[in-house]
């Protein structure tokens, strides 16, 4: 056998011990407590407890131990559930195919020469399809005579109540059982509010707990997630909440030619979704195990890498800067050190605490931190498709296969970089796919402006009864071979 074949194996013999240290000890002595009990008769089992003295200690403990467990029984946040989700499918009207896109370009009188190629060249590079769609503003000539409040309000509410209405068909929930509200959207902030449209649309109960985040970025998505659980655990018990996760693009499109800020342009389509979760498991499809945030902020490159302005000549825009996938990377390691402690097992954990404890005491001499098998704990990702620089460098991080990263690329290439509302995407790829098991653990990882990286993990009840979806009618003719140009568009 090859030194290789040893390791591997020798691994697996160290996860199987480690992992299942507690069992391995627990099996053994409860056994020996069994036999030895069995071996005695009824009369001297008696006669040994009436020898027992027991000490106002005994009593104590008698008495304590059990309140303590009661006390935390009782004390335990409540366990959030998924009920179901549901995102926004645009039609064949809204389609953005590659040579509209640039035809649109060359006939908009702001774009320069080079900055049409350089869009040209990004498309082709990008690993979108033809098929992604756009807001109404992006097929008019000239674009930003039609950006208009009116035309951003019009473009939010056909994404939000198309999803929401999905939902609510496929849930059948009582309106009034919904008491919570939290809705996530950047670049477009009207008054009223999201929340404020939405009750309105749907004549939601008039104490419901709503909130609109807003300039979160494309990590929005998960940090409402968290903050839905949050105001799920001190509401009535069995109270649910509606989250919508989206981007209006209207604000969005930029008309200058600083290449930054048309990465956005390019890059970034229409899309939004919408999920309805619960403190009660009843028609649960999914459990909110874990939830994680991470910022870095306070770092300059970090809080700039994604950042809105206006270009010289006064065109307003968010621009990406060259450090966008080193400061993705960092986030990503701040997270994981974070996550690992909570997920991983315990074999996993302690050669991360190792690697960690060698690299403090070695004074940096141990560059490299182990990076621990996240296979170990999760059976699907799913990355921001933010761009597939993005989730190149999440696969790289974790060591991930294609197929592992395959829902993140082709809701890329189907729906384009929808924003917060992109894990969604994936998760319905694998549910359409039919590749979700019960008891599956499912990792979503969501990146956003300044600079955040978010996680949430769930476990999966009871997978999807059918295919229906943002992915009916074409998850046949995925997984689709997207080509990697051997050199990006130059900036």
């Amino acid at each position: 056998m090859s030194s290789s074949g040893i390791c591997k194996h020798l691994k697996h013999v160290y996860k199987l011990i480690v992992d299942n240290f507690l069992t391995m000890m627990t099996i053994p002595m409860a056994a020996a407590a069994v036999v030895v009990a069995g071996s005695l008769e009824p009369d001297k089992i008696v006669s040994r407890l009436r020898a027992l003295t027991l000490t106002p200690a005994h009593l104590f403990l008698f008495v304590f131990l059990p309140a303590v467990i009661v006390v935390y029984l009782l004390s335990r946040p409540r366990k959030v559930y998924l009920v179901d989700y549901a995102c926004f499918h645009g039609t064949h009207h809204y389609r953005v195919p590659f040579a509209s896109f640039v035809e649109h370009a060359r006939e908009t009188p702001t774009f320069n020469d080079a900055s049409i190629r350089f869009m040209s060249r990004l498309l082709q590079s990008s690993g979108l399809g033809e098929e992604t769609c756009g807001p109404s503003p992006a097929r008019y000539i000239p674009p930003h005579r039609h950006c208009t409040l009116d035309a951003a309000r019009e473009e939010a509410e056909l994404v939000v109540f198309s999803a929401i209405d999905q939902l609510f068909s496929k849930t059948k929930v009582s309106l009034d059982t919904i008491h919570v509200l939290v809705v996530n959207c950047s670049a477009f902030s009207p008054t009223p509010s999201f929340v404020d449209m939405v009750v309105n649309k749907y004549k939601l109960r008039d104490d419901i707990r709503g909130v609109h985040l807003s300039g979160m970025g494309c990590g929005a998505g998960l940090i409402s997630v968290e903050l839905a659980r949050s105001l799920l655990r001190v509401a009535p018990r069995g109270a649910r909440a509606l989250v919508v996760s989206t981007e209006t693009l209207s604000p969005l499109l930029y008309l200058g030619n600083e290449r930054p800020m048309l990465l956005p342009y390019c890059l970034f389509r229409m899309g939004g979704a919408a999920a309805l979760m619960s403190t009660s498991a009843a028609d649960a499809r999914f459990r909110l195990t874990t939830a994680v945030r991470t910022t870095t902020a306070a770092d300059d490159k970090s809080y700039r890498s994604i950042y809105q302005e206006e270009d010289g000549k006064g065109n307003k825009g968010a621009g990406l800067s060259m450090d966008l996938i080193a400061v993705a990377g960092r986030a990503l390691k701040a997270n994981i050190t974070a996550m690992a402690p909570i997920v991983l097992p315990i074999s996993e954990q302690l050669l991360f605490a190792m690697s960690f404890m060698a690299q403090k005491i070695s004074s940096g001499r141990v560059k490299s931190l182990y990076v621990p098998n996240f296979l170990t704990a999760f059976e699907h990702f799913c990355i921001h498709a933010g761009g597939s620089a993005v989730v190149d460098e999440v696969q790289r991080s974790l060591g991930l296969s294609d197929e592992h990263v395959e829902p993140s690329r082709m809701t890329l290439h189907r729906f384009g970089n929808v924003s917060s509302s992109s894990v969604w995407y994936e998760l319905a790829y694998v549910e359409a796919k039919g590749r979700m098991r019960k008891g599956d653990r499912v990792w979503m990882i969501g990146f956003g402006s300044g600079f955040k990286c978010n996680s949430a993990v769930w476990e999966c009840i009871v997978p999807a009864p059918n295919s229906d979806g943002p992915w009916a009618g074409c998850i046949h003719r995925y997984p689709v071979q997207i080509k990697s140009p051997k050199a990006r568009p130059r900036q």
